[in-house]
């Protein structure tokens, strides 16, 4: 079982990359289409590093999982909602993990202040709708086919969580 759940460091970006773009690569989770690249994440770092926790999931020395919060909309007045991402290795999937991280990213959340968190879930991820509606997120609409990846249109579930 992981024995760590602890702030994001620079010396992560790169297993945090190399999570991330397994999904660029082989999943509708993300929309990006290519991997980004090591100057993309840190960029990525710079922008999440003050405000905005990034979370890492650890076993040993491995990183098995990450997870972060971001602005949802660049607005003033949006200040106190984010958006959630979670991401793990695919060989850690199915044990309960993505539940943990996303449950001390939302600690976190609630402690740094915010009041609001969302998350957009691709339709053809029940694993991903399911662990937010364990953790009481509730699904506030669907926006139908505005993703394209792999040749398909996309539908995007929009879920919602009051701190």
């Amino acid at each position: 079982m992981p024995n760590l759940i602890r702030d994001a460091r620079p010396a992560d970006l790169d297993p945090i990359n190399d999570i991330y773009n397994h999904y660029v690569l082989h999943s509708t989770a993300t929309f990006h289409e290519r991997p980004l690249t090591a100057d993309e994440r840190l960029a990525w770092w710079r922008e999440h590093a003050e405000r905005y926790p990034v979370l890492v999931l650890g076993e040993g020395e491995r990183l098995l999982g990450w997870a972060c919060l971001s602005p949802y909309v660049g607005r003033c007045g949006y200040r106190f909602t984010v958006e959630d991402s979670v991401y793990l290795r695919p060989e850690a999937c199915g044990r309960g993990l993505g539940r943990v991280l996303l449950s001390a990213l939302l600690e976190r959340g609630r402690a740094a202040g915010f009041h609001s968190v969302v998350a957009f879930v691709v339709a053809d991820q029940p694993p991903s709708l399911r662990l937010h509606e364990r953790l009481g997120f509730q699904r506030s609409g669907r926006l139908a086919e505005v993703g394209h990846k792999f040749g398909r249109w996309l539908d995007v579930v929009l879920m919602q969580k009051l701190l």
